[in-house]
């Protein structure tokens, strides 16, 4: 007796997730879908970056093709949580005003196509005047951008795929193969595992932020002059507020350090609008390590046809935008699938 065919995504970090979801949509009949990752939205774990990020989206301009396939990626998600927000309230995600202060912007910054290229969509654009800089501002913007309290969104989509048929498996692999052992006939596996597995252009990006209770009603980002990134990030349904950040590549240390919170704390008094009463004291809830699973050249987004009929579908790799590409690289999976004969084309009801 045959049986129905078992999809299998690994990883349930906010690309795992996105994926998964979006497959469910083009299952036929004979089609099943099982999540099998380490983490899942109930654990805290360093290596599980999903529920660590700031998760705000912000444009990154250029002109590589990285950088324009992010950019479609991250308007698709853009007007994608933009749906989610309005029909979902407890989903996490909230619209509200976002603003750029840049003291040494790059070449990108200053080059008017590129950044038409990855603003213009944005709800509310607008470049800011000189007047509106704060002290050593060369370069503003704002626009309309979200906000996600991390843990809600992954639990919400996690609840939704299983209300939908979808199955979960705690489980740790060791080899991507291994993914074709899980289920009955497994024909295609989808690598949403971050770092992948063993490949060369895989390496892991420390970031440190710091998570307290001090409330602020715009995410802002400001660029310092020696090149460093700091930012406020509310969470939406009473998360806090994610003050950040580093970027370490290819550091290991999962130790926070107090010398790093004391330094992003001191500069979010400085230029960020935290409510008067905060009086430069913040109320720290925790303090945050993540590793985001970057790669060289950046995401993979392929179909690796095995021998014996069997496939892999990668996407991973997304170092420290995969909220904001999350439904462009699911999209762009799925499309994959489609076009290899992997899934239906015509997305169920």
């Amino acid at each position: 007796m045959s049986h129905p065919e078992t999809i299998v995504v690994i990883g349930a970090g906010v690309i795992g997730l996105s994926t998964a979801l979006l497959i469910q949509q083009h299952l036929n009949t004979a089609q099943s879908i099982i999540v099998v990752a380490r983490d899942f939205p109930s654990d805290t774990s360093i290596n599980y970056a999903s529920p660590w990020a700031g998760a705000h989206y912000r444009p990154v301009p250029g002109t590589s093709p990285q950088t324009l396939q992010e950019a479609s990626q991250a308007k698709r998600t853009y007007d994608y949580m933009k749906q989610v927000a309005n029909e979902e309230p407890a989903a996490g995600i909230k619209f509200l005003k976002g603003i750029e202060h840049l003291e040494a912007p790059p070449p990108e910054y200053v080059d008017a196509q590129s950044v038409k290229n990855v603003y213009s969509h944005l709800d509310g654009f607008r470049f800011l005047s000189t007047e509106d800089f704060p002290d050593g501002v060369k370069w503003g913007v704002q626009y309309k951008t979200y906000v996600v309290n991390t843990p809600v969104y992954l639990a919400y989509m996690l609840r939704k795929f299983i209300l939908k048929g979808g199955s979960v498996e705690k489980y740790v692999l060791t080899n991507v193969r291994e993914a074709f052992t899980l289920a009955p006939n497994v024909k295609t596996v989808v690598n949403c595992s971050g770092v992948g597995f063993e490949d060369p252009k895989s390496f892991i990006i420390r970031g440190q932020t710091c998570l307290v209770r001090n409330p602020v009603s715009e995410t802002i980002t400001r660029q310092n002059t020696d090149g460093s990134w700091s930012f406020c990030i509310p969470r939406p349904l009473d998360g806090g507020t994610i003050i950040g950040g580093t970027k370490q590549p290819h550091n290991w240390d999962h130790t926070p350090s107090l010398d790093t919170r004391k330094t992003l704390l001191s500069i979010a008094s400085k230029w960020f609008p935290f409510t008067a009463e905060s009086d430069g004291q913040f109320d720290v809830i925790r303090d945050i390590v993540g590793r985001r699973p970057a790669r060289e050249g950046g995401m993979r987004i392929e179909v690796e046809k095995l021998i014996n009929g069997k496939y892999v579908v990668h996407a991973y790799g997304a170092g420290g935008r995969g909220w904001e590409i999350s439904r462009g690289v699911s999209e762009d999976t799925v499309d994959l699938m489609l076009e290899s004969g992997l899934l239906r084309a015509k997305a169920a009801l």
